[in-house]
């Protein structure tokens, strides 16, 4: 594993394997709920539980974008600019992952977010635009953050109805399953089958087990061992 991950983790006095699967570079041809029994099938058993990263999702939805297809506008060009840098990654703060944002909650609703965000700054508070444009805009990541080959000047977009995605999966694997959005600051699960317990895999992930670069390891198998 990466970046000297241990395995194991221990939350709330319980210890879980974790078990994450290298696969090829995921296309928007493929279909995670038949990438994962082909590449998984051998590891998973009754009980575990598959987690799956929310960007490779999104590259089998078409939802990760070339910046040579997007059109950067005349708002965009001008709301980037006033993003402020964030320690969880460039987000918004470029020309294209704006443009998307836009694309995706429309002009009135980014616009308000930009004017109750300089209200927020000028009273000493951050995140009020995120707050605002909600979890299509936040969940954007920007060109050039990707280390995967082929997607390195993609915008991702996140994922179309990830409570689906995670029901087609376990009707394939026959495994509850959560959606993820994990980093190396932490994370939430974005769309999960009703057995999972939407609280506990972030802890159980909390050192993002998947990495952050270039491992081909977009989705895994949690495993309770005591």
């Amino acid at each position: 594993m990466e970046k000297n991950i241990k395995p194991n983790i221990i939350v709330n006095g319980i210890t879980y394997l974790r078990i994450p699967v290298k696969t090829q570079v995921v296309q928007p041809s493929d279909k995670p709920e038949v990438l994962i029994p082909q590449y998984a099938s051998h590891l998973y058993q009754p009980g575990d539980i598959i987690f799956i990263s929310e960007k490779v999702v999104s590259v089998t939805q078409g939802r990760s974008i070339p910046t040579r297809q997007i059109k950067v506008g005349l708002l965009a060009s001008i709301l980037w600019k006033h993003v402020t840098k964030s320690p969880y990654g460039v987000g918004l703060r470029n020309p294209y992952s704006m443009q998307c944002a836009i694309d995706e909650c429309g002009k009135t609703r980014i616009l308000f977010a930009a004017f109750v965000g300089a209200l927020g700054k000028l009273l000493g508070r951050k995140g009020d635009f995120y707050r605002i444009a909600g979890p299509q805009a936040s969940g954007i990541d920007a060109p050039n953050t990707s280390p995967v080959e082929g997607f390195e000047s993609n915008v991702s977009l996140g994922p179309k109805d990830p409570d689906q995605v995670a029901e087609n999966i376990k009707k394939a694997t026959g495994l509850e399953t959560a959606v993820v959005d994990i980093n190396d600051l932490g994370g939430v699960v974005l769309g999960a089958t009703r057995e999972i317990d939407r609280d506990l895999i972030p802890l159980i992930l909390k050192d993002n087990p998947l990495g952050q670069g270039n491992e081909l390891t977009p989705f895994g198998i949690i495993r309770k061992v005591s």
